[in-house]
């Protein structure tokens, strides 16, 4: 199993919009994905904004280039997002579930 990691910081007055993209936009389509296994929004209020840390989870390489495409550590971003952020990753990182 892959984890799949993103972090990015959203303005304070837009955290509350991003969860609510995440539950009705985006993790409705991952679960439409075979090998999607789950996901978890983690944050934290920090100086200038409310941090993110977005961690979903996959049965392979391949069911994340299914959502990721053919470079599968390019952030996925909508244009949407971006307005909500004041920085994000431009590139996530992987991890191999160990337990």
């Amino acid at each position: 199993m892959i984890a799949r990691h993103w972090r990015a910081l959203a303005r304070s007055n837009e955290a509350q919009n991003y969860v609510d993209h995440l539950r009705a936009d985006t993790f409705p389509a991952l679960k439409k994905i075979p090998g999607f296994v789950d996901a978890s929004i983690l944050r934290r209020t920090v100086s200038g904004g409310v941090e993110f840390l977005v961690a979903t989870r996959w049965a392979s390489m391949e069911a994340i280039e299914t959502f990721a495409g053919s470079d599968p550590e390019r952030a996925v971003v909508p244009a949407n997002v971006v307005a909500m952020m004041i920085e994000y990753d431009q590139r996530v990182k992987h991890y191999q579930v160990v337990d």
